[in-house]
């Protein structure tokens, strides 16, 4: 790898990260990280702001001022449509006038598409794209889901026993796991524009939902129950799983409470993907995590979810899985 490469992914890393500082907080538009540089050193950078704007690009070129000389970081295509909350990106940057512009991925929007690297190419300025690509994707997971699927991106999280229970036989669940573990569920919350549980959940634990964590109180997501009945002040109805296209602003939906919520999104194969926060004891005669989902025969639950992530918190283990 030539050292050009290697600082381009070494720069669009650093903007990979940025981006990630927005997720759940900017739908409906993508989590979006710029850096700029000039002769190795980093003179702007930007993330999408909340609410969706002002976007990335137009905070790294207001940091960084004069742009003469430098090569511009982008995780995603810059946006080539103006709206009334702010001007497009593309024309932000054709202004700007940077020698050269980095892309990770482009941009599926079709009020984009394409665009906005035209834009930028005909005004003369040189273009790389496909730089940490995968990365970059991961980071905007999301909005990718809502523009490819119409739906906000589902994760199930599901807190058990070594023996698959997540609570005793009365709905006693406090707590499954420890601290550490705990701890992660809130830093997924927050990064979440919406928490569901289900109306069983809801009912019997009263759950608050919120981020508990110092710093990232106010990250706390909207609050939904799944199912039917009265809806405490401020929470969403969600009648079905495939009611969740509706939501607006929702780009990331975590579903956390209840066997029947789970079995609900399992059933309807809307889970994108699953966190499985296991504690090292037995319940035994207790709640089982998951309700029926219809598996008729075991070879159809095969091939369905791969591990993405291991890790030990504290005295818990955490596995990731993501949907084939």
């Amino acid at each position: 790898m030539n050292s050009v490469a290697a600082d381009d992914r070494r720069w669009m890393a650093a903007a990979i990260a940025l981006a990630a500082r927005g997720r759940g907080r900017t739908a409906p538009n993508p989590p979006v990280g710029c850096v700029i540089v000039r002769d190795g050193r980093l003179i702007g950078r930007g993330w999408t702001q909340p609410g969706g704007r002002p976007h990335a690009e137009a905070r790294a070129i207001q940091a960084a001022g004069d742009v003469s000389g430098a090569t511009l970081y982008a995780t995603l295509e810059p946006c080539a449509h103006v709206s009334q909350r702010g001007p497009a990106c593309a024309d932000l940057i054709v202004a700007a006038a940077p020698a050269r512009v980095v892309i990770a991925c482009g941009d599926p929007d079709p009020r984009t598409s394409g665009r906005g690297i035209g834009r930028i190419e005909a005004a003369g300025i040189a273009v790389t794209q496909g730089v940490e690509t995968e990365a970059a994707r991961k980071a905007m997971t999301g909005f990718l889901t809502r523009q490819a699927k119409r739906r906000p991106h589902v994760t199930l999280k599901l807190a058990i026993s070594l023996d698959g229970r997540i609570a005793l036989a009365d709905g006693s669940s406090r707590w499954i796991t420890g601290g550490a573990a705990r701890a992660h569920a809130h830093l997924e919350r927050a990064h979440a524009e919406m928490i569901l549980v289900g109306r069983g959940t809801l009912d019997i634990d009263r759950p608050i939902l919120d981020v508990r964590l110092p710093g990232l109180e106010q990250r706390s997501p909207r609050r939904a129950v799944l199912g039917h009945g009265d809806t405490p002040p401020g929470w969403t109805a969600i009648r079905d799983p495939a009611d969740i296209g509706a939501l607006e602003a929702v780009d990331h939906l975590l579903v956390e409470g209840g066997a029947g919520a789970a079995a609900a999104f399992l059933t309807a194969d809307l889970v994108d993907r699953l966190l499985v926060y296991t504690a090292p004891i037995v319940i035994g005669a207790g709640r089982p995590a998951v309700g029926d989902i219809g598996l008729a025969d075991l070879t159809d639950a095969h091939d369905r979810w791969r591990l993405i992530d291991a890790r030990t918190l504290g005295i818990d283990r955490l596995a990731v899985y993501e949907r084939l």
